[in-house]
């Protein structure tokens, strides 16, 4: 069982790390178009359907399946590197949130940037990305 359950957490969160990956690219051509134009409406449209529809139930599954190893696990919270992952992915999480609240101000107007700093958000899922696959596969200490 606990097998099934890391493969669809595994699953979930590869779900979800395509959208935190993908959102803030958004952001960055939303940035570029005219506010209040045809393009600007369906990069809204775009980036809330990804939000709303992929990313956050993908996240709720990755915590719920994630929470549920450790139950079945208790013994991870004695290992460093999984300390460590599991500081990553709750930074992961308040990156979400992060995203959620720019798209809500790309949306409605009122959080316009230039699209280098839709740039530095893109990169930021990438580097905690590189960060959790090391802690997990390597487990460095």
């Amino acid at each position: 069982m606990y097998l099934w359950i890391k493969a669809f957490h595994l699953i979930a969160a590869i779900s979800w790390m395509v959208g935190l990956l993908y959102l803030p690219r958004l952001y960055v051509y939303h940035a570029m178009v005219e506010p209040g134009s045809a393009r600007a409406e369906t990069f809204a449209l775009m980036e809330r359907r990804l939000l709303k529809a992929i990313m956050t139930p993908a996240m709720i599954v990755t915590f719920i399946l994630g929470f549920w190893m450790i139950v079945l696990n208790p013994g991870l919270f004695e290992e460093w590197w999984f300390i460590a992952k599991f500081v990553m992915v709750f930074i992961m999480a308040v990156v979400h949130g992060k995203l959620s609240k720019m798209r809500r101000g790309l949306e409605d107007g009122s959080d316009v940037r230039s699209d280098k700093y839709y740039r530095v958000w893109n990169e930021v899922p990438t580097v905690l990305l590189i960060g959790i696959v090391i802690m997990v596969i390597v487990q460095p200490f």
